[in-house]
């Protein structure tokens, strides 16, 4: 795994360590990330993806829905509301993001509740920023905005004499709609938050040359929302939650489910993605470096979790589950540090989160039977908070 050290076995701390090459780019910041291997996710069904099981610390898998909410839902109901409940982004090649603009993979809001992905960047402007856009961004905003509002009332019309079971399925299309509509009028409301925090729209947006142009746009957009405070939880998706995957930007022409078969320690191709990834991640941490909040930054107050959604291999049965934080969100996890902890399932790193947001649980989606079995433990991973 590329995120240990060469020659770590045991805990300790960065300082005087150096990072692997895929992880070079965070080198400036290792005072500031901790990283965790040992915990497991064996019951997630990873394979190529654990999907929903991902987030969810449950089964998950190919086809298989979600059974409970996932830890980014939990989190964002934890914390401080917002306009959004999590936003999650999804990066793929240029043909699948275009074809399928909105997906479900990863994130849910309850038990077959999933919450849906934005994968075009110019749809999301347009969906957050559109009110305050000028040109034919804006038509399309108000264009759209009363299509919706009229659907909905048709929506709620036909839902009328149905029977109880087909109404309470066809309910939840009728709340989709409504809280499309909802998010529409709240955005109304702030447009001066909206164009302080708005991203320049350029040729990336409309006429990308390579996937990683549109990559780079979603990830603008995702900080823009965070600066604006229309959400508290962004969650992005390198894959889409799946197993495929195109980076043909960084000169990378293989793609797809046969990248996760090449031999991974060493390999320039997976140096370059992993790379791209956490220039990302320093992108994410300068702009939240750059927003006052409180007596410091955004980013004082935020915590980054960087991992995968099949652990640590293709056809992973998920024995290890890598993991690395960036910040303490507001001094409340330990940074500096390399920790490998010994048998405990994902579960409790995520139970961990929440002790550290101030919503403590005894466990996270584990009944008492399966954390026997899985060695999981009441309460947060002590040595991950400060």
């Amino acid at each position: 795994m590329t995120c240990i050290p060469d020659g770590l076995k045991e805990s300790c701390a960065l300082d005087g360590v150096t990072l692997q090459k895929p992880m070079q780019a965070l080198e400036p910041y290792k005072n500031r990330i901790h990283i965790i291997t040992g915990l497991h996710g064996r019951h997630t069904n990873p394979g190529h993806s654990a999907y929903f099981g991902a987030l969810g610390a449950y089964r998950g898998g190919t086809g298989v829905p979600p059974s409970a909410a996932t830890i980014d839902y939990v989190l964002s109901r934890a914390l401080p509301q917002t306009i959004l409940p999590p936003l999650c982004i999804g990066m793929e090649s240029l043909d699948s993001m275009r074809a399928r603009p909105t997906l479900a993979t990863l994130s849910a809001s309850g038990p077959n509740q999933p919450i849906f992905m934005h994968c075009d960047p110019n749809m999301l402007y347009q969906m957050l920023f559109g009110s305050i856009a000028e040109g034919s961004i804006k038509q399309h905003y108000e264009a759209r905005s009363n299509v919706m509002l009229e659907v909905e009332r048709l929506a709620q019309r036909k839902a009328k004499g149905l029977p109880m079971s087909d109404g309470e399925r066809y309910g939840r299309y009728v709340s989709g709609f409504q809280e499309l509509n909802g998010l529409s009028q709240k955005l109304s409301q702030i447009s001066d938050r909206l164009k302080e925090f708005a991203p320049k729209l350029d040729a990336r947006y409309s006429n990308p040359k390579f996937e990683t142009d549109w990559h780079d746009a979603l990830l603008e957009v995702g900080i823009a929302a965070l600066q604006a405070d229309l959400t508290s939880v962004l969650t992005i998706a390198s894959g889409c939650g799946e197993y495929f995957g195109s980076w043909k930007g960084l000169g990378i022409t293989d793609s797809g489910h046969g990248l996760g078969h090449i031999d991974q320690p060493g390999n320039l191709i997976w140096t370059k993605i992993r790379q791209y990834n956490c220039e990302m991640l320093v992108k994410l941490m300068k702009a939240l470096e750059a927003i006052p909040e409180g007596s410091g930054s955004m980013m004082d107050n935020t915590l980054i979790v960087y991992s995968s959604n099949n652990a640590e291999k293709q056809h992973s049965e998920g024995a290890t589950w890598p993991f690395v934080l960036l910040g303490n969100a507001g001094g409340r996890f330990k940074t500096g540090q390399y920790t490998n902890i010994k048998e405990r399932p994902i579960n409790d790193l995520y139970a961990t989160f929440l002790h550290g947001v101030g919503a403590p649980v005894d466990r996270f989606n584990m009944d008492k039977n399966m954390a026997t079995l899985h060695h999981s433990k009441l309460g947060p991973i002590e040595e991950l908070l400060a």
